[in-house]
């Protein structure tokens, strides 16, 4: 009996000891020092506290453990002028502050704010207690992976501003693989990569091509400014944003490496503007897209009404600022510089106010309920 009793117990701590393993198994090849984050584009939450960073100006992505940091309750977040807190924190004034993107640890729920400063120092804040705290990036737990190929320092839009800010346009982790779309030095620079993780040498990625109806034409070199990996009928697909502003769906079985990837245009959003964050939030079983924008409102868009239509836009749409396709609701939220899901049915936004408060708080989920 006491054998048995042995035996069971050593059993039961392998199985501990294996499931110990298996989830630190992602942070296996991790390294504490710094990583020499020199921008931060993109940010988005793989699991176990992983928070990769896309870092346009040294083409790389970093992926740091911010597991330790201790959770909060940000259910009643709000944070009114921002933009002052986050200057006055820096020792500098609001016109040297840019804020770059926001993510929400879906474990837990910590909010992460990352920041440019005029002198082009990056700075990685966590809303702690409504203030901000700042991350240390100088010896951080971390991984590390190059993009190949990405856009040169030197390229410049017709309009003379500099494009490597668009080597990591936006950046989502699914399945063990981080997703990221930007700008290549190819040919068709519109590249939409997958890197497995943990990082290996492997990269796979390929061009893309859309449908632009505000343009009337095919394109090949505008990134995608904001994407999500979401289910479509029962299958994996990339719902993405542009600029001026087409919505389009790429199946993820269709996009194959080292080849020029068509996407299915569903929709015009409007030209004259540009997206900046793409959430997918759920209300019941019912699910919504939520799209932040430049120049327009936020914008809710049902996911019945993405799958149901089938069509692909292929004709100009010749009216300014006309919208085609799937159609969408447009919320009373304005001027939201930043977005992203708070838990499954809430959201989480930096909005402009009409007054000129720059805030962090929560959207009203009375627009998401059915």
């Amino acid at each position: 009996m006491k054998t048995l009793i042995t035996f069971l117990i050593a059993l039961i701590l392998s199985f501990t000891v294996s499931a110990v393993n298996d989830d630190s198994s992602l942070k296996a090849n991790f390294t504490t020092g710094d990583p020499g984050v020199t921008s931060i584009n993109s940010m988005t939450f793989g699991p176990e506290g992983i928070l990769f960073i896309g870092d346009s100006k040294s083409a790389q992505i970093i992926a740091i453990d911010v597991s330790k940091d201790p959770k909060v309750d940000n259910s009643k977040v709000k944070i009114d002028h921002l933009d002052k807190l986050i200057a006055d924190m820096l020792g500098t004034t609001i016109d040297q502050v840019q804020i770059t993107d926001m993510a929400v640890n879906p474990e837990n729920k910590n909010i992460y704010i990352s920041v440019h400063h005029g002198s082009g120092t990056p700075v990685l804040l966590r809303v702690e207690n409504n203030n901000l705290k700042q991350i240390g990036l100088a010896s951080i737990s971390h991984s590390k992976t190059t993009i190949k190929d990405p856009i040169n320092k030197e390229v410049k839009d017709k309009w003379d501003r500099e494009l490597r800010k668009w080597a990591v346009a936006d950046m989502k982790y699914t399945s063990g693989k981080v997703l990221l779309s930007g700008l290549s030095n190819k040919e068709f620079a519109s590249t939409f990569r997958s890197l497995d993780f943990p990082f290996t040498e492997k990269q796979n990625y390929g061009s893309l091509e859309i449908y632009h109806a505000a343009h009337g034409k095919y394109e090949t070199h505008a990134p995608i400014k904001t994407f999500i990996p979401t289910k479509i009928k029962g299958k994996s697909h990339i719902v993405a944003a542009y600029t001026c502003t087409p919505l389009v769906v790429f199946p993820m079985d269709d996009i194959k490496p080292g080849q020029n990837n068509k996407g299915r245009t569903v929709a015009e959003l409007g030209s004259g503007n540009s997206p900046l964050d793409i959430i997918e939030v759920k209300s019941g079983e019912t699910r919504y897209l939520l799209i932040a924008n430049t120049n327009r409102p936020l914008m809710r868009m049902d996911f019945s009404h993405l799958e149901t239509f089938e069509k692909s836009l292929t004709q100009p749409v010749t009216i300014k600022g006309a919208t085609e396709g799937v159609a969408y609701v447009n919320m009373p939220f304005v001027n939201v510089q930043q977005l992203d899901a708070y838990g499954e049915d809430g959201f989480l936004m930096i909005q402009r106010e009409s007054s000129g408060n720059l805030t962090l708080k929560h959207g009203s989920s009375w627009w998401i309920q059915k």
